[in-house]
Parts: structure tokens; sequence; C-alpha cells
């Protein structure tokens, strides 16, 4: 509580997780965070993880690509990628033809791929398998996620993570606290020569009295604003005309605008926002008919928001702390359907970004021959990956927030 200011105090203090998912309680706005970046700005060294949720099952292997398998070829007669068509990661394996700002990332080092996460008994529910992503709990439910417990861990301050998502997602629920909530929509200033006269508002003025010079500050802090936080929050109009149009062909939850929702985390952190944990997705990957070019033109767009954000994050000393996790609940069948796409399947690769991440290959390529019921066979439990970046990224005891599990990646992230 000794970080707690008085401003979220008031507006947070005495609500529960679930009073808060229910009420939105916790939804805040740029005002409430650029205040809290001047009372209690995070430390440049503090390192901070972003978590993507990519809804509806990514195919995790036309993702990372066994192009050169014959297995794979077989599997898919007309949904496989040759090997001239992907972008070659070595091990046999290639990138998504859509992801090439990725593979710079790659050869740069700065992209890690945990090759077959899952679980143990998977279940090809989308609503049980991203319960239990979120909650971390395969085996039982649990009322709380996995970074909720986190923040009940850390403290009673919801601003430590914050989700740009249009609804708060359960893994930033906690037992006593819930994440707070940032809408992108809403906040846009006028242009031509009324935003000439409106920007002249903010101007101080000699001899001016308390409540003028107050109401010129507010102006000014506006206009930062938006020269901080960029197009993420641009009018709400345009927004929803941009949200109908991307997610067309969605399904199973998720949210378009990625990029903007990037873009807004990227100049949080850059502000210096006391946040630790941040939350962004992406819909669309159920993928049971026509996968192909509904994929690739996901993975392109998940390319082209997450590329120049990870490029972003290196030019600052705060943004160099930062590590981005990409997930989706589950990869799809190793046998193509009947209508050009896969249904649910179970593991498939993890994604690791940024400069603390010593990139590569981790975890073992599942056989594409020795299945279980058709399906891939985890080598990896992805409680490994959030195990390592709660300890080696948000300073953490794992075994506190994943019921004893203290299983991590070893060499993943650099100290």
């Amino acid at each position: 509580m000794d970080n707690l200011t008085r401003r979220r105090f008031l507006t947070l203090s005495g609500v529960t997780a679930a009073g808060a998912l229910a009420a939105g309680a916790t939804q805040v706005n740029w005002s409430d965070l650029m205040a809290a970046a001047v009372d209690d700005p995070l430390p440049s060294d503090q390192s901070v993880l972003v978590v993507i949720t990519l809804y509806g099952g990514n195919d995790g292997l036309n993702t990372v690509v066994p192009a050169a398998d014959p297995a794979y070829q077989k599997a898919r007669p007309d949904l496989a990628y040759q090997t001239n068509e992907v972008l070659d990661l070595g091990d046999g394996l290639g990138l998504n033809p859509g992801m090439k700002g990725l593979k710079g990332l790659w050869d740069d080092k700065r992209l890690a791929i945990v090759r077959g996460v899952g679980y143990p008994d998977p279940d090809r529910s989308h609503f049980r398998s991203m319960a239990i992503w979120q909650t971390a709990s395969p085996k039982s439910p649990v009322p709380t996620g996995w970074l909720g417990r986190w923040l009940d861990a850390t403290g009673a301050d919801p601003l430590r993570a914050v989700s740009v998502e249009p609804t708060l997602p359960p893994l930033l629920a906690g037992e006593t606290t819930a994440a707070a909530s940032l809408p992108l929509r809403g906040l846009s200033l006028p242009g031509g020569a009324l935003g000439t006269a409106y920007a002249a508002l903010g101007k101080p003025s000699p001899g001016e009295g308390h409540w003028q010079a107050r109401a010129a500050k507010s102006v000014l802090d506006l206009q930062n604003a938006t020269q901080v936080l960029g197009k993420a929050i641009k009018s709400g109009h345009d927004q929803e005309d941009d949200d109908e149009e991307r997610t067309k062909g969605a399904s199973a939850g998720g949210a378009s605008q990625l990029g903007a929702q990037l873009e807004l985390i990227a100049g949080l952190i850059e502000a210096g926002v006391p946040t630790r944990a941040y939350s962004a997705s992406l819909g669309g990957f159920d993928t049971h008919a026509d996968e192909r070019g509904t994929q690739e033109r996901l993975l392109t767009e998940l390319d082209g928001a997450l590329t120049p954000f990870v490029q972003r994050l290196q030019k600052t000393d705060r943004g160099k702390n930062a590590v981005v996790l990409v997930y989706s609940e589950f990869g799809r069948r190793v046998q193509a359907n009947g209508s050009d796409g896969t249904d649910h399947g179970t593991a498939g690769p993890v994604f690791v970004l940024g400069e603390k991440v010593a990139g590569g290959f981790y975890g073992n390529q599942p056989s594409l021959t020795d299945l279980s019921n058709g399906d891939l066979k985890a080598g990896t439990d992805f409680r490994d990956v959030y195990a390592t970046v709660l300890h080696h990224v948000l300073g953490a005891d794992p075994a506190q927030i994943l019921a004893n599990h203290t299983t991590t990646i070893n060499g993943l992230l650099r100290a």
C-alpha cells in the first residue's frame, strides 16, 4: 500500500477482483496513468512484461513451419507451405511468409521460439483451454488469473498491471486485486484553425489567476498525452470503423487493432508509468476453413504490429527492459480437414521477444509421426514459460503464483 497514491486509492480501493470485472471499477484513462508517471515513475531499470494473446487457437505448424518434413507435406497436401515459401530459421523450420519483420528480429537474436508448448491432458474447447492458460491451472478450475495472483502477492495497486483490450482478461484478475483497464477510444483533439486556437489555450499568460492557470495546464497535459500516446488514442468513431473492418471473420473472442494497442503500451512504458505488466490481444485464429489466406493475413498483422513495437522499445532504457510474450490457447490438428483448414489441436510455439531475450529455439520440435490421437505431444509445460518471466522479468517467486511450479527455461532471458 505504500506506493498507492491518494488518487488511485480513492478511485480503486475496496473493490474485489470480481466486483472490478463486473462493474468496470478499475477502468482508468490517460490522465490517471500520466499522473501516476509523475507521482511514482517506474525506474528505468525495472523490467516490464507485455503479454499478447492470440485468440482462437493459432496453427503453430503453419506459423513455425516444418516445411522440409515429409509427414507435414503428406498431412496437409493443399495447406502446407513449401520450403521455398517460408523464411528459413534452421533446423528444417521456417517462419510463415507473413512474418518478415519477426525474421529480422530472429536474425538479431531478439526472438526466442519455445517449441511444443502445452499442458497435460489437453482440452480442445476454446473456453476451457483459454481458462487453463490464463489461470495457469490445468487440472482444476480456479477463480484467479496467474498475473492476478501476482498482483495479489505484490500489493493492492491495480496500476501495476494494465489491459488495453476491450475487456479485462481473466489472467489479470486476482482474489483481492484486479488490473486496470485502459480503453483505446475516446480521446481526440480538433484540427485545422480550430486546433491551432485550442493549442493556444495551453500557453501560460502573465498575471493569470490560479484556476485559469490550472485550466491552461490541463489543456497542455492533453496535448502532451496525444504526443506520447499517438494514434492509439484517436477518435472513437474512427476506431470503431477500423475495429469492424479488421475483425471480419474473427471468432472465439479477441481484439483487433493490435498495432494501436502496442503503440499505446510503448508510449506508457516510455512515459514511465508504474505498470509492470500489460495485456493486449488479436483474435480470429479459429481457422476451420480457408486457413492459409486467413492465417497469413493475421500473422502479417501480428508481424506489422509487433516488429515496430520491439524495434521502438530497443531505443530507450525503459523499453530495453521490456519482454514480450505471445501465445495462443492451443495449436491445430496435424491433419488438414476437408475445408482447407484445421481443427482444434494441442501444442504450439510460444514467442518471447525483446532486448533481454536470448534468441533462438528452446524445447524440442514435436514429432509429426509420434502423435497422441492425431495431435502433437507437448514437450514444454506452458507454466515453465510463465515461471521464467515471473522470476526474471517481474522478480516474483513462481512457487507462490503457480502452485509450486518452479521449473524455468534456462538461458531464455538475460539478467
